[in-house]
């Protein structure tokens, strides 16, 4: 087993010992990003619907849209994602929220 298969499975087992910790499940995504893209879009669209106010879910999720080509729902991601920053006063992540929504209005005005 890999040492990224050890980490995986540490984490799902952490996920599994601790559902309602919404650290857990991002975790298990951004581990899945190398590995498995869908299995990590889904706990992350999991995240989203399950915790709402878990905002490092947004900039990751709407990445992951966009590299698959799901322009329209990266586009609604990012949005929600920057009203979130907003509402928490997390400047940081307002402003990276906001330079990868203008990179994917770039991207949409290409086409």
């Amino acid at each position: 087993m890999s040492m990224q298969e050890e980490r995986l499975k540490l984490l799902l087992d952490f996920l599994e010992k601790e559902p309602n910790e919404p650290f857990n499940r991002y975790a298990v995504a951004m581990e899945l990003l190398n590995l498995d893209l869908d299995a990590a879009k889904e706990h992350l669209e999991k995240l989203l619907k399950e915790y709402p106010t878990y905002l490092a879910t947004y900039y990751q999720l709407a990445k992951i849209y966009f590299d698959k080509d799901f322009l329209e729902e990266a586009e609604v991601v990012y949005l929600k994602g920057i009203i979130l920053a907003k509402e928490q006063g997390n400047e940081k992540a307002e402003r990276e929220l906001k330079s990868a929504y203008e990179m994917l209005q770039d991207e949409m005005e290409e086409w």
